[in-house]
């Protein structure tokens, strides 16, 4: 199943820092800043676009947005 993401790269860059905190598969400590490219690399596709659908639609009253995983993984878009 090859999603493709709902809005473009340079938009979701130019509207958000996405930060992720947590674990990822490997059980590493994760504190930093990522791009499109990383958020996907790290959550995939599909929960990229849900979590990127979510951050625009609270952008408007939100100056944050956090999406949690189950398995420890926080990340975090910083509307500006």
């Amino acid at each position: 199943m090859n999603a493709t993401l709902a809005y473009s790269t340079t938009e979701i860059n130019r509207n958000f820092k996405i930060k992720v905190a947590g674990f990822n598969n490997d059980t590493k400590k994760l504190n930093t800043l990522v791009g499109v490219s990383g958020l996907v690399k790290l959550i995939g596709e599909e929960l990229a676009n849900k979590f990127i659908k979510r951050a625009f639609e609270n952008s408007m009253w939100e100056d944050k947005t956090v999406c949690k995983l189950r398995r420890g993984l926080k990340v975090t878009f910083y509307n500006f």
